[in-house]
């Protein structure tokens, strides 16, 4: 069962922000993009630091709308917040070992979007490292090594869970040696992701449900956005400009974490406008305009703010009649 309820009012509007940003954007085709966009609405409660046991907190289901939001699509670096939690299992469970060293990696995977610290992840999470090709047998051994996160994300029941592959390391110019051969002669095996599975990941941990309470507080530490335009000048990879916190007003807090590369430009975030009910919004776009572009992510969030504040207002006015 998924956990958000499909909403009519909310599939209205969705398709008309989809639509709007496809004409103020030509080059974004119909297939170039995909949504999951969740609100938050009393008497549900979100970002309470754990105060929900997981049993009580998944009987909820909040109102929500998905363009395309079952579509495999590569994740870029929203897959490191898949990796992050999966380690924190591993600490929970004392399959890995937490250390100075581990914690300066997942801040960093988080805050910075470092591949080198999310390499040292992966290595910690399945037990492997990258180099030289290997001989069929141990190479098997390796890739069963490596397909370990996707086993603990299957396990949960998800049915969001179904379409991902989560077992490959990101990379600046690309896999070498038995990292290339994992990843298969045509890519047939990179990562995949969809808007509803990263968007139920993202639910999970402003819920305090992902791991721990405590965990998902830490989390959201990380994914804590500073939108000061001076903090953002000082840092052009920042993970606000062209994305979801971009536009937003100052008052506005953003948990974000992006995802970039030559061919996608993807954002999942948990949104706290100053007047609306709070809500997430995960958006995917593909092929190299959408790359490019620092202004479609950015339309769309700015829009669905919008229709959260006549959404908020509108709830007011029936509760106040």
């Amino acid at each position: 069962m998924s956990f958000f309820r499909k909403d009519a009012q909310l599939a209205e509007i969705g398709e008309l922000i989809v639509n709007a940003a496809r004409e103020q954007f030509p080059h974004l085709a119909q297939n170039q993009i995909a949504l999951t966009w969740i609100v938050y609405e009393p008497p549900l409660a979100v970002n309470t630091g754990g105060a929900l046991s997981a049993e009580e907190f998944w009987k909820h289901q909040p109102r929500g709308f998905h363009y395309r939001g079952v579509e495999a699509i590569y994740p870029a670096s929203v897959v490191k917040l898949f990796y992050v939690v999966a380690l924190y299992e591993w600490f929970q469970g004392g399959m890995a070992q937490r250390s100075p060293e581990l914690d300066r990696a997942i801040r960093d995977t988080i805050v910075d979007s470092s591949n080198d610290s999310t390499s040292l992840l992966v290595d910690v999470l399945t037990g492997t490292t990258s180099g030289p090709e290997l001989p069929t047998g141990p190479f098997e051994s390796w890739k069963k090594q490596r397909n370990i996160v996707n086993r603990y994300f299957k396990q949960l029941g998800w049915p969001e869970l179904d379409a991902i592959n989560v077992n490959q390391k990101t990379w600046g110019d690309g896999p070498y040696g038995r990292e290339r051969a994992f990843v298969g002669t045509t890519l047939e095996n990179r990562n995949k992701l969809t808007t509803n599975a990263t968007a139920r990941l993202l639910h999970s941990i402003v819920g305090g449900v992902a791991v721990s309470p405590q965990v998902c507080q830490e989390i959201m530490g990380y994914m804590k956005r500073d939108r000061r335009p001076e903090v953002l000048a000082a840092d052009p990879e920042n993970q606000v400009t062209g994305f979801l916190g971009d536009g937003l007003p100052p008052a506005a807090g953003v948990w974000s974490k992006a995802g970039w590369m030559s061919q996608v430009r993807h954002d999942t975030a948990y949104i706290e406008l100053p007047d609306a009910f709070p809500y997430t919004l995960t958006v995917f776009t593909e092929g190299p305009a959408q790359s490019k572009s620092e202004a479609v992510i950015p339309f769309i969030s700015q829009q669905i703010a919008l229709a959260m504040r006549e959404l908020t207002a509108a709830r007011s006015d029936r509760s106040e009649s």
